[in-house]
């Protein structure tokens, strides 16, 4: 029950009393599953491109970017803690007194920490790691074995040393360059000068947690010179939080709201979703939205630096028509043909299904109906075969109204236990990179609010604790699935190696992400 003593807690938030509401009535009534009527597929919502076309799109960019204000959105407040989860259970759990290494990995299923202490010469922070435990006077060579990986990872992942237990993922090395290294920020500002640059600007919009942002500015204050002469370019990076508005209330498993010592009631951040707040902030013209651990080192960037070229110009293309086609709409220049061409378009490159309704409609109905189905935010996609990698996929996915369209669905989604559902899932072929690409902005250059294309009824719940105590938490509906929901979408198959997340540690030991020599320079 909320009280009358909390709406200022809920007012400094900056959440509605109506939103509090929706939110308890979410946890009560839970969300609907999507209704998948079939996988996207080559040919069938999702665009291959041949060579030629390929090279028309990349030149298109090449050509036109200067012409627009583009950006780098990267989401990278997620901390590197679950990266090393298997290495924080064997920190946590091992007895030097009692226990051996070789009986504890296998009897607590920890395979992954044999891994990693195979490879530690292969991850890029292994110097300054070990640069920092000689400092302090340690001699591993007079150290039993089960000693030496309790002290690699105590000044691994604790203040002692690197502190990467409590670091954002994006400011941990990821790639190692002779003598020196580069985090994920790093190959990010990189990046965005290969391909996300007008002129000699180059902005990059990082999302952080407010806590870690002298980190960030650190980091990147002390790079940008050496990326500016390198590239040629003048950087522009900003960032951004979360909003606490985003936050949502907690509960308990009945779903009463959920409160801490001091009788506050507890709120938690909305998910990733919440970001949209942060991306309609954005005043560019073309956004590039890529999470923060998907980066390679130099020697693997140009399949991902073209394909990100290639996928662009395919955006502006599109949107020159639905522009040009808007013009004439709304100044009327149009006539039969021009909508039955309108029509063409949004079927045969939108994948837009028109509903049975609109061919019921007089001329006046259909250009209004057209009008607001080409007045939306633009987002190309690429898509990457299915070879086992973690990630939502590209689905054709009908709403309560009837409605087919082009839809990425999270496994949370999906009522796996259906058997049709479940049919449809193991035909699916491809899955969602986060490889992205869009614009918001209308046929007059205006900024569309990208809170008015939300499906807030693809938002999930989680179980989760905190001190102990069970909570359920509610997420908002995700940033490339719900919160994008209403949104122009587009579908290309990209290449796999554009592909390259780092959810685990031991990742970074895929050949992906390894040095072409690993040596000093001399």
């Amino acid at each position: 029950m909320i009280k009358k003593e909390d709406n200022k807690q809920i007012e400094e938030l900056g959440i509605s009393k109506d939103e509090i509401k929706k939110q308890l009535d979410s946890f009560k009534n839970g969300f609907p599953y999507m209704k998948l009527v079939r996988p996207a597929t080559t040919g069938d919502g999702i665009t291959v491109l041949d060579v030629s076309r390929q090279k028309k799109y990349e030149n298109l960019y090449r050509d036109n970017k200067n012409k627009y204000t583009l950006v780098k959105f990267v989401p990278a407040s997620g901390a590197a803690s679950r990266m090393f989860k298997d290495l924080f259970a064997f920190l946590n759990n091992f007895d030097l007194e009692k226990d051996e290494i070789d009986p504890f990995i296998a009897k607590h299923k920890l395979s992954s920490v044999k891994e990693f202490f195979d490879g530690i010469e292969n991850f890029a922070f292994y110097e300054e790691l070990m640069t920092i435990i000689r400092g302090v006077g340690i001699n591993f060579s007079v150290m039993k074995e089960k000693k030496k990986y309790m002290t690699i990872l105590e000044y691994l992942l604790t203040h002692k040393g690197l502190n990467y237990g409590m670091k954002p993922k994006g400011l941990l090395a990821f790639h190692y360059y002779f003598n020196r290294y580069r985090t994920a920020v790093s190959e990010h500002l990189v990046e965005g000068a290969r391909y996300a640059n007008t002129g000699k600007k180059v902005n990059v919009h990082f999302t952080i947690s407010k806590e870690h942002r002298y980190w960030f500015e650190e980091l990147v204050e002390s790079k940008l010179p050496k990326y500016q002469r390198d590239f040629n370019v003048v950087y522009n990076v900003t960032y951004s939080y979360q909003s606490h508005s985003t936050d949502t209330i907690a509960v308990d498993p009945s779903n009463e709201p959920l409160r801490d010592g001091h009788g506050k009631l507890i709120f938690r951040p909305g998910g990733h979703g919440a970001l949209i707040e942060n991306l309609n902030n954005l005043e560019e013209d073309i956004i590039f939205i890529k999470n923060v651990d998907n980066v390679v080192p130099d020697h693997f960037k140009e399949n991902t630096i073209r394909y990100k070229r290639i996928i662009a110009g395919l955006m502006i293309n599109l949107k020159q028509v639905i522009n040009k086609y808007n013009t004439r709409l709304v100044t009327g220049d149009y006539h039969k043909n021009t909508l039955e061409a309108i029509e063409s378009f949004c079927n045969k490159k939108l994948n837009i299904i028109l509903h049975d309704d609109y061919y019921k409609k007089d001329v006046e109905g259909k250009v209004k109906y057209i009008q607001r189905v080409l007045n939306r935010p633009i987002r190309v996609c690429g898509m990457v075969k299915n070879e086992g990698e973690p990630g939502g996929g590209p689905f054709w996915v009908e709403d309560e109204k009837g409605k087919v369209n082009l839809q990425i669905v999270e496994g949370s989604q999906i009522d796996s236990k259906d058997a049709k559902q479940a049919k449809i899932i193991k035909k699916s072929t491809h899955f969602n990179p986060v490889d992205i690409v869009c614009t918001f902005k209308d046929w007059s250059g205006e900024s569309l609010d990208l809170n008015k294309f939300i499906d807030e009824k693809t938002g999930f719940i989680s179980e989760k604790s905190k001190d102990g105590v069970e909570l359920k938490a509610l997420e908002r509906p995700g940033l490339w699935n719900g919160a994008m929901s209403d949104w122009i979408t587009v579908f290309v198959e990209v290449p796999a190696i554009t592909f390259n997340p780092v959810k685990t540690i031991n990742d970074l030991l895929r050949p992906e992400h390894q040095a072409l020599v690993r040596m000093n320079e001399g």
